[in-house]
């Protein structure tokens, strides 16, 4: 698995190149940990759910399904047009310029693409649109490969694809992954607009076929816009380290942040600017 470059919102392409296989992706990719979706229907104070970055709908079907009313705001039309297909309600934008109309929700969401949004920009929308004791929650899986397979993969890049603007990770990537939630906090604490962030770890395991897992590694990105040959390549390097099923370790991060009514930010700017005076 490849690790994300330092500011992941900034390479759109990546961003936006989950959509050449929608379906695979949709069948490929792991739906999220029940105690996780418990933590966030009980967080937010109301059933009104905007899902940004909704992809191919995967968490929007979970929420719908915990009785939420759910829209997805996605910038991929190849992806809004599959979770449509499911029933969900997908509007085609990013979400830093997406048009709310005045509408307002009790949670925004965010699976696994929050780190494609500009985390700064991201939560000074986010607080345009969530009512006051609404819920901010973006969260996301990682995964790790068995050390052979990892290395079959980072031999395949090599030789397939030299110039791929990512790194292999250089130390443990289920802890790695936090920082994408420390960033995310740090836009959250720019806006002014929210109580101090929670992050939570939830870990899990999930098994694969050899087919599966060979299914799942393209849906990563930097991989998803890979030339057919290319990616054949690569995964044929794979396919070798991999002898029978395999069990990968999950860690599913998630940041969490209560929007704060109008009244509180104005009092929380008049005291920080006493004190500085």
């Amino acid at each position: 698995m490849v690790t994300l470059p330092p500011q992941p919102h900034q390479a759109r392409r990546v961003a936006e190149s989950f959509g050449n296989d929608p379906e695979r992706y949709d069948r490929s990719r792991s739906p999220y940990p029940d105690a996780l979706i418990e933590h966030i229907v009980a967080a937010a104070p109301g059933p009104a759910f905007l899902d940004a970055g909704c992809g191919t709908g995967i968490e929007a079907r979970q929420f719908r399904a915990a009785g939420r009313t759910v829209l997805g705001v996605e910038p991929d039309p190849r992806m809004a047009e599959f979770a449509r297909a499911s029933g969900i309600d997908v509007e085609v934008a990013t979400f830093e310029t997406w048009e709310p109309a005045g509408r307002t929700f009790d949670a925004i969401v965010s699976g696994t693409a929050w780190h494609w949004i500009d985390p700064v920009a991201g939560a000074a929308k986010a607080a345009e649109v969530l009512r006051p004791g609404g819920i901010l929650a973006p969260f996301g899986h990682v995964y790790e490969l068995p050390s052979p397979i990892a290395a079959a993969l980072a031999e395949g890049l090599r030789r397939a694809a030299p110039d791929l603007p990512y790194r292999q990770p250089t130390g443990p990537i289920l802890d790695g992954y936090r920082a994408l939630y420390d960033r995310a906090a740090e836009g959250v604490r720019a806006s002014g607009c929210f109580a101090e962030p929670e992050i939570r770890r939830y870990d899990w395991q999930r098994t694969y076929t050899r087919d599966q897992l060979l299914e799942l590694i393209p849906t990563s990105g930097g991989l998803a816009s890979m030339p057919p040959d290319k990616l054949a390549e690569i995964l044929s390097t794979v396919a070798v380290a991999v002898d029978g099923d395999v069990t990968l370790s999950y860690a599913t991060w998630c940041l969490t942040a209560v929007r704060r009514s109008p009244t509180d930010a104005t009092r929380r700017d008049r005291s920080a600017n006493h004190t500085s005076g």
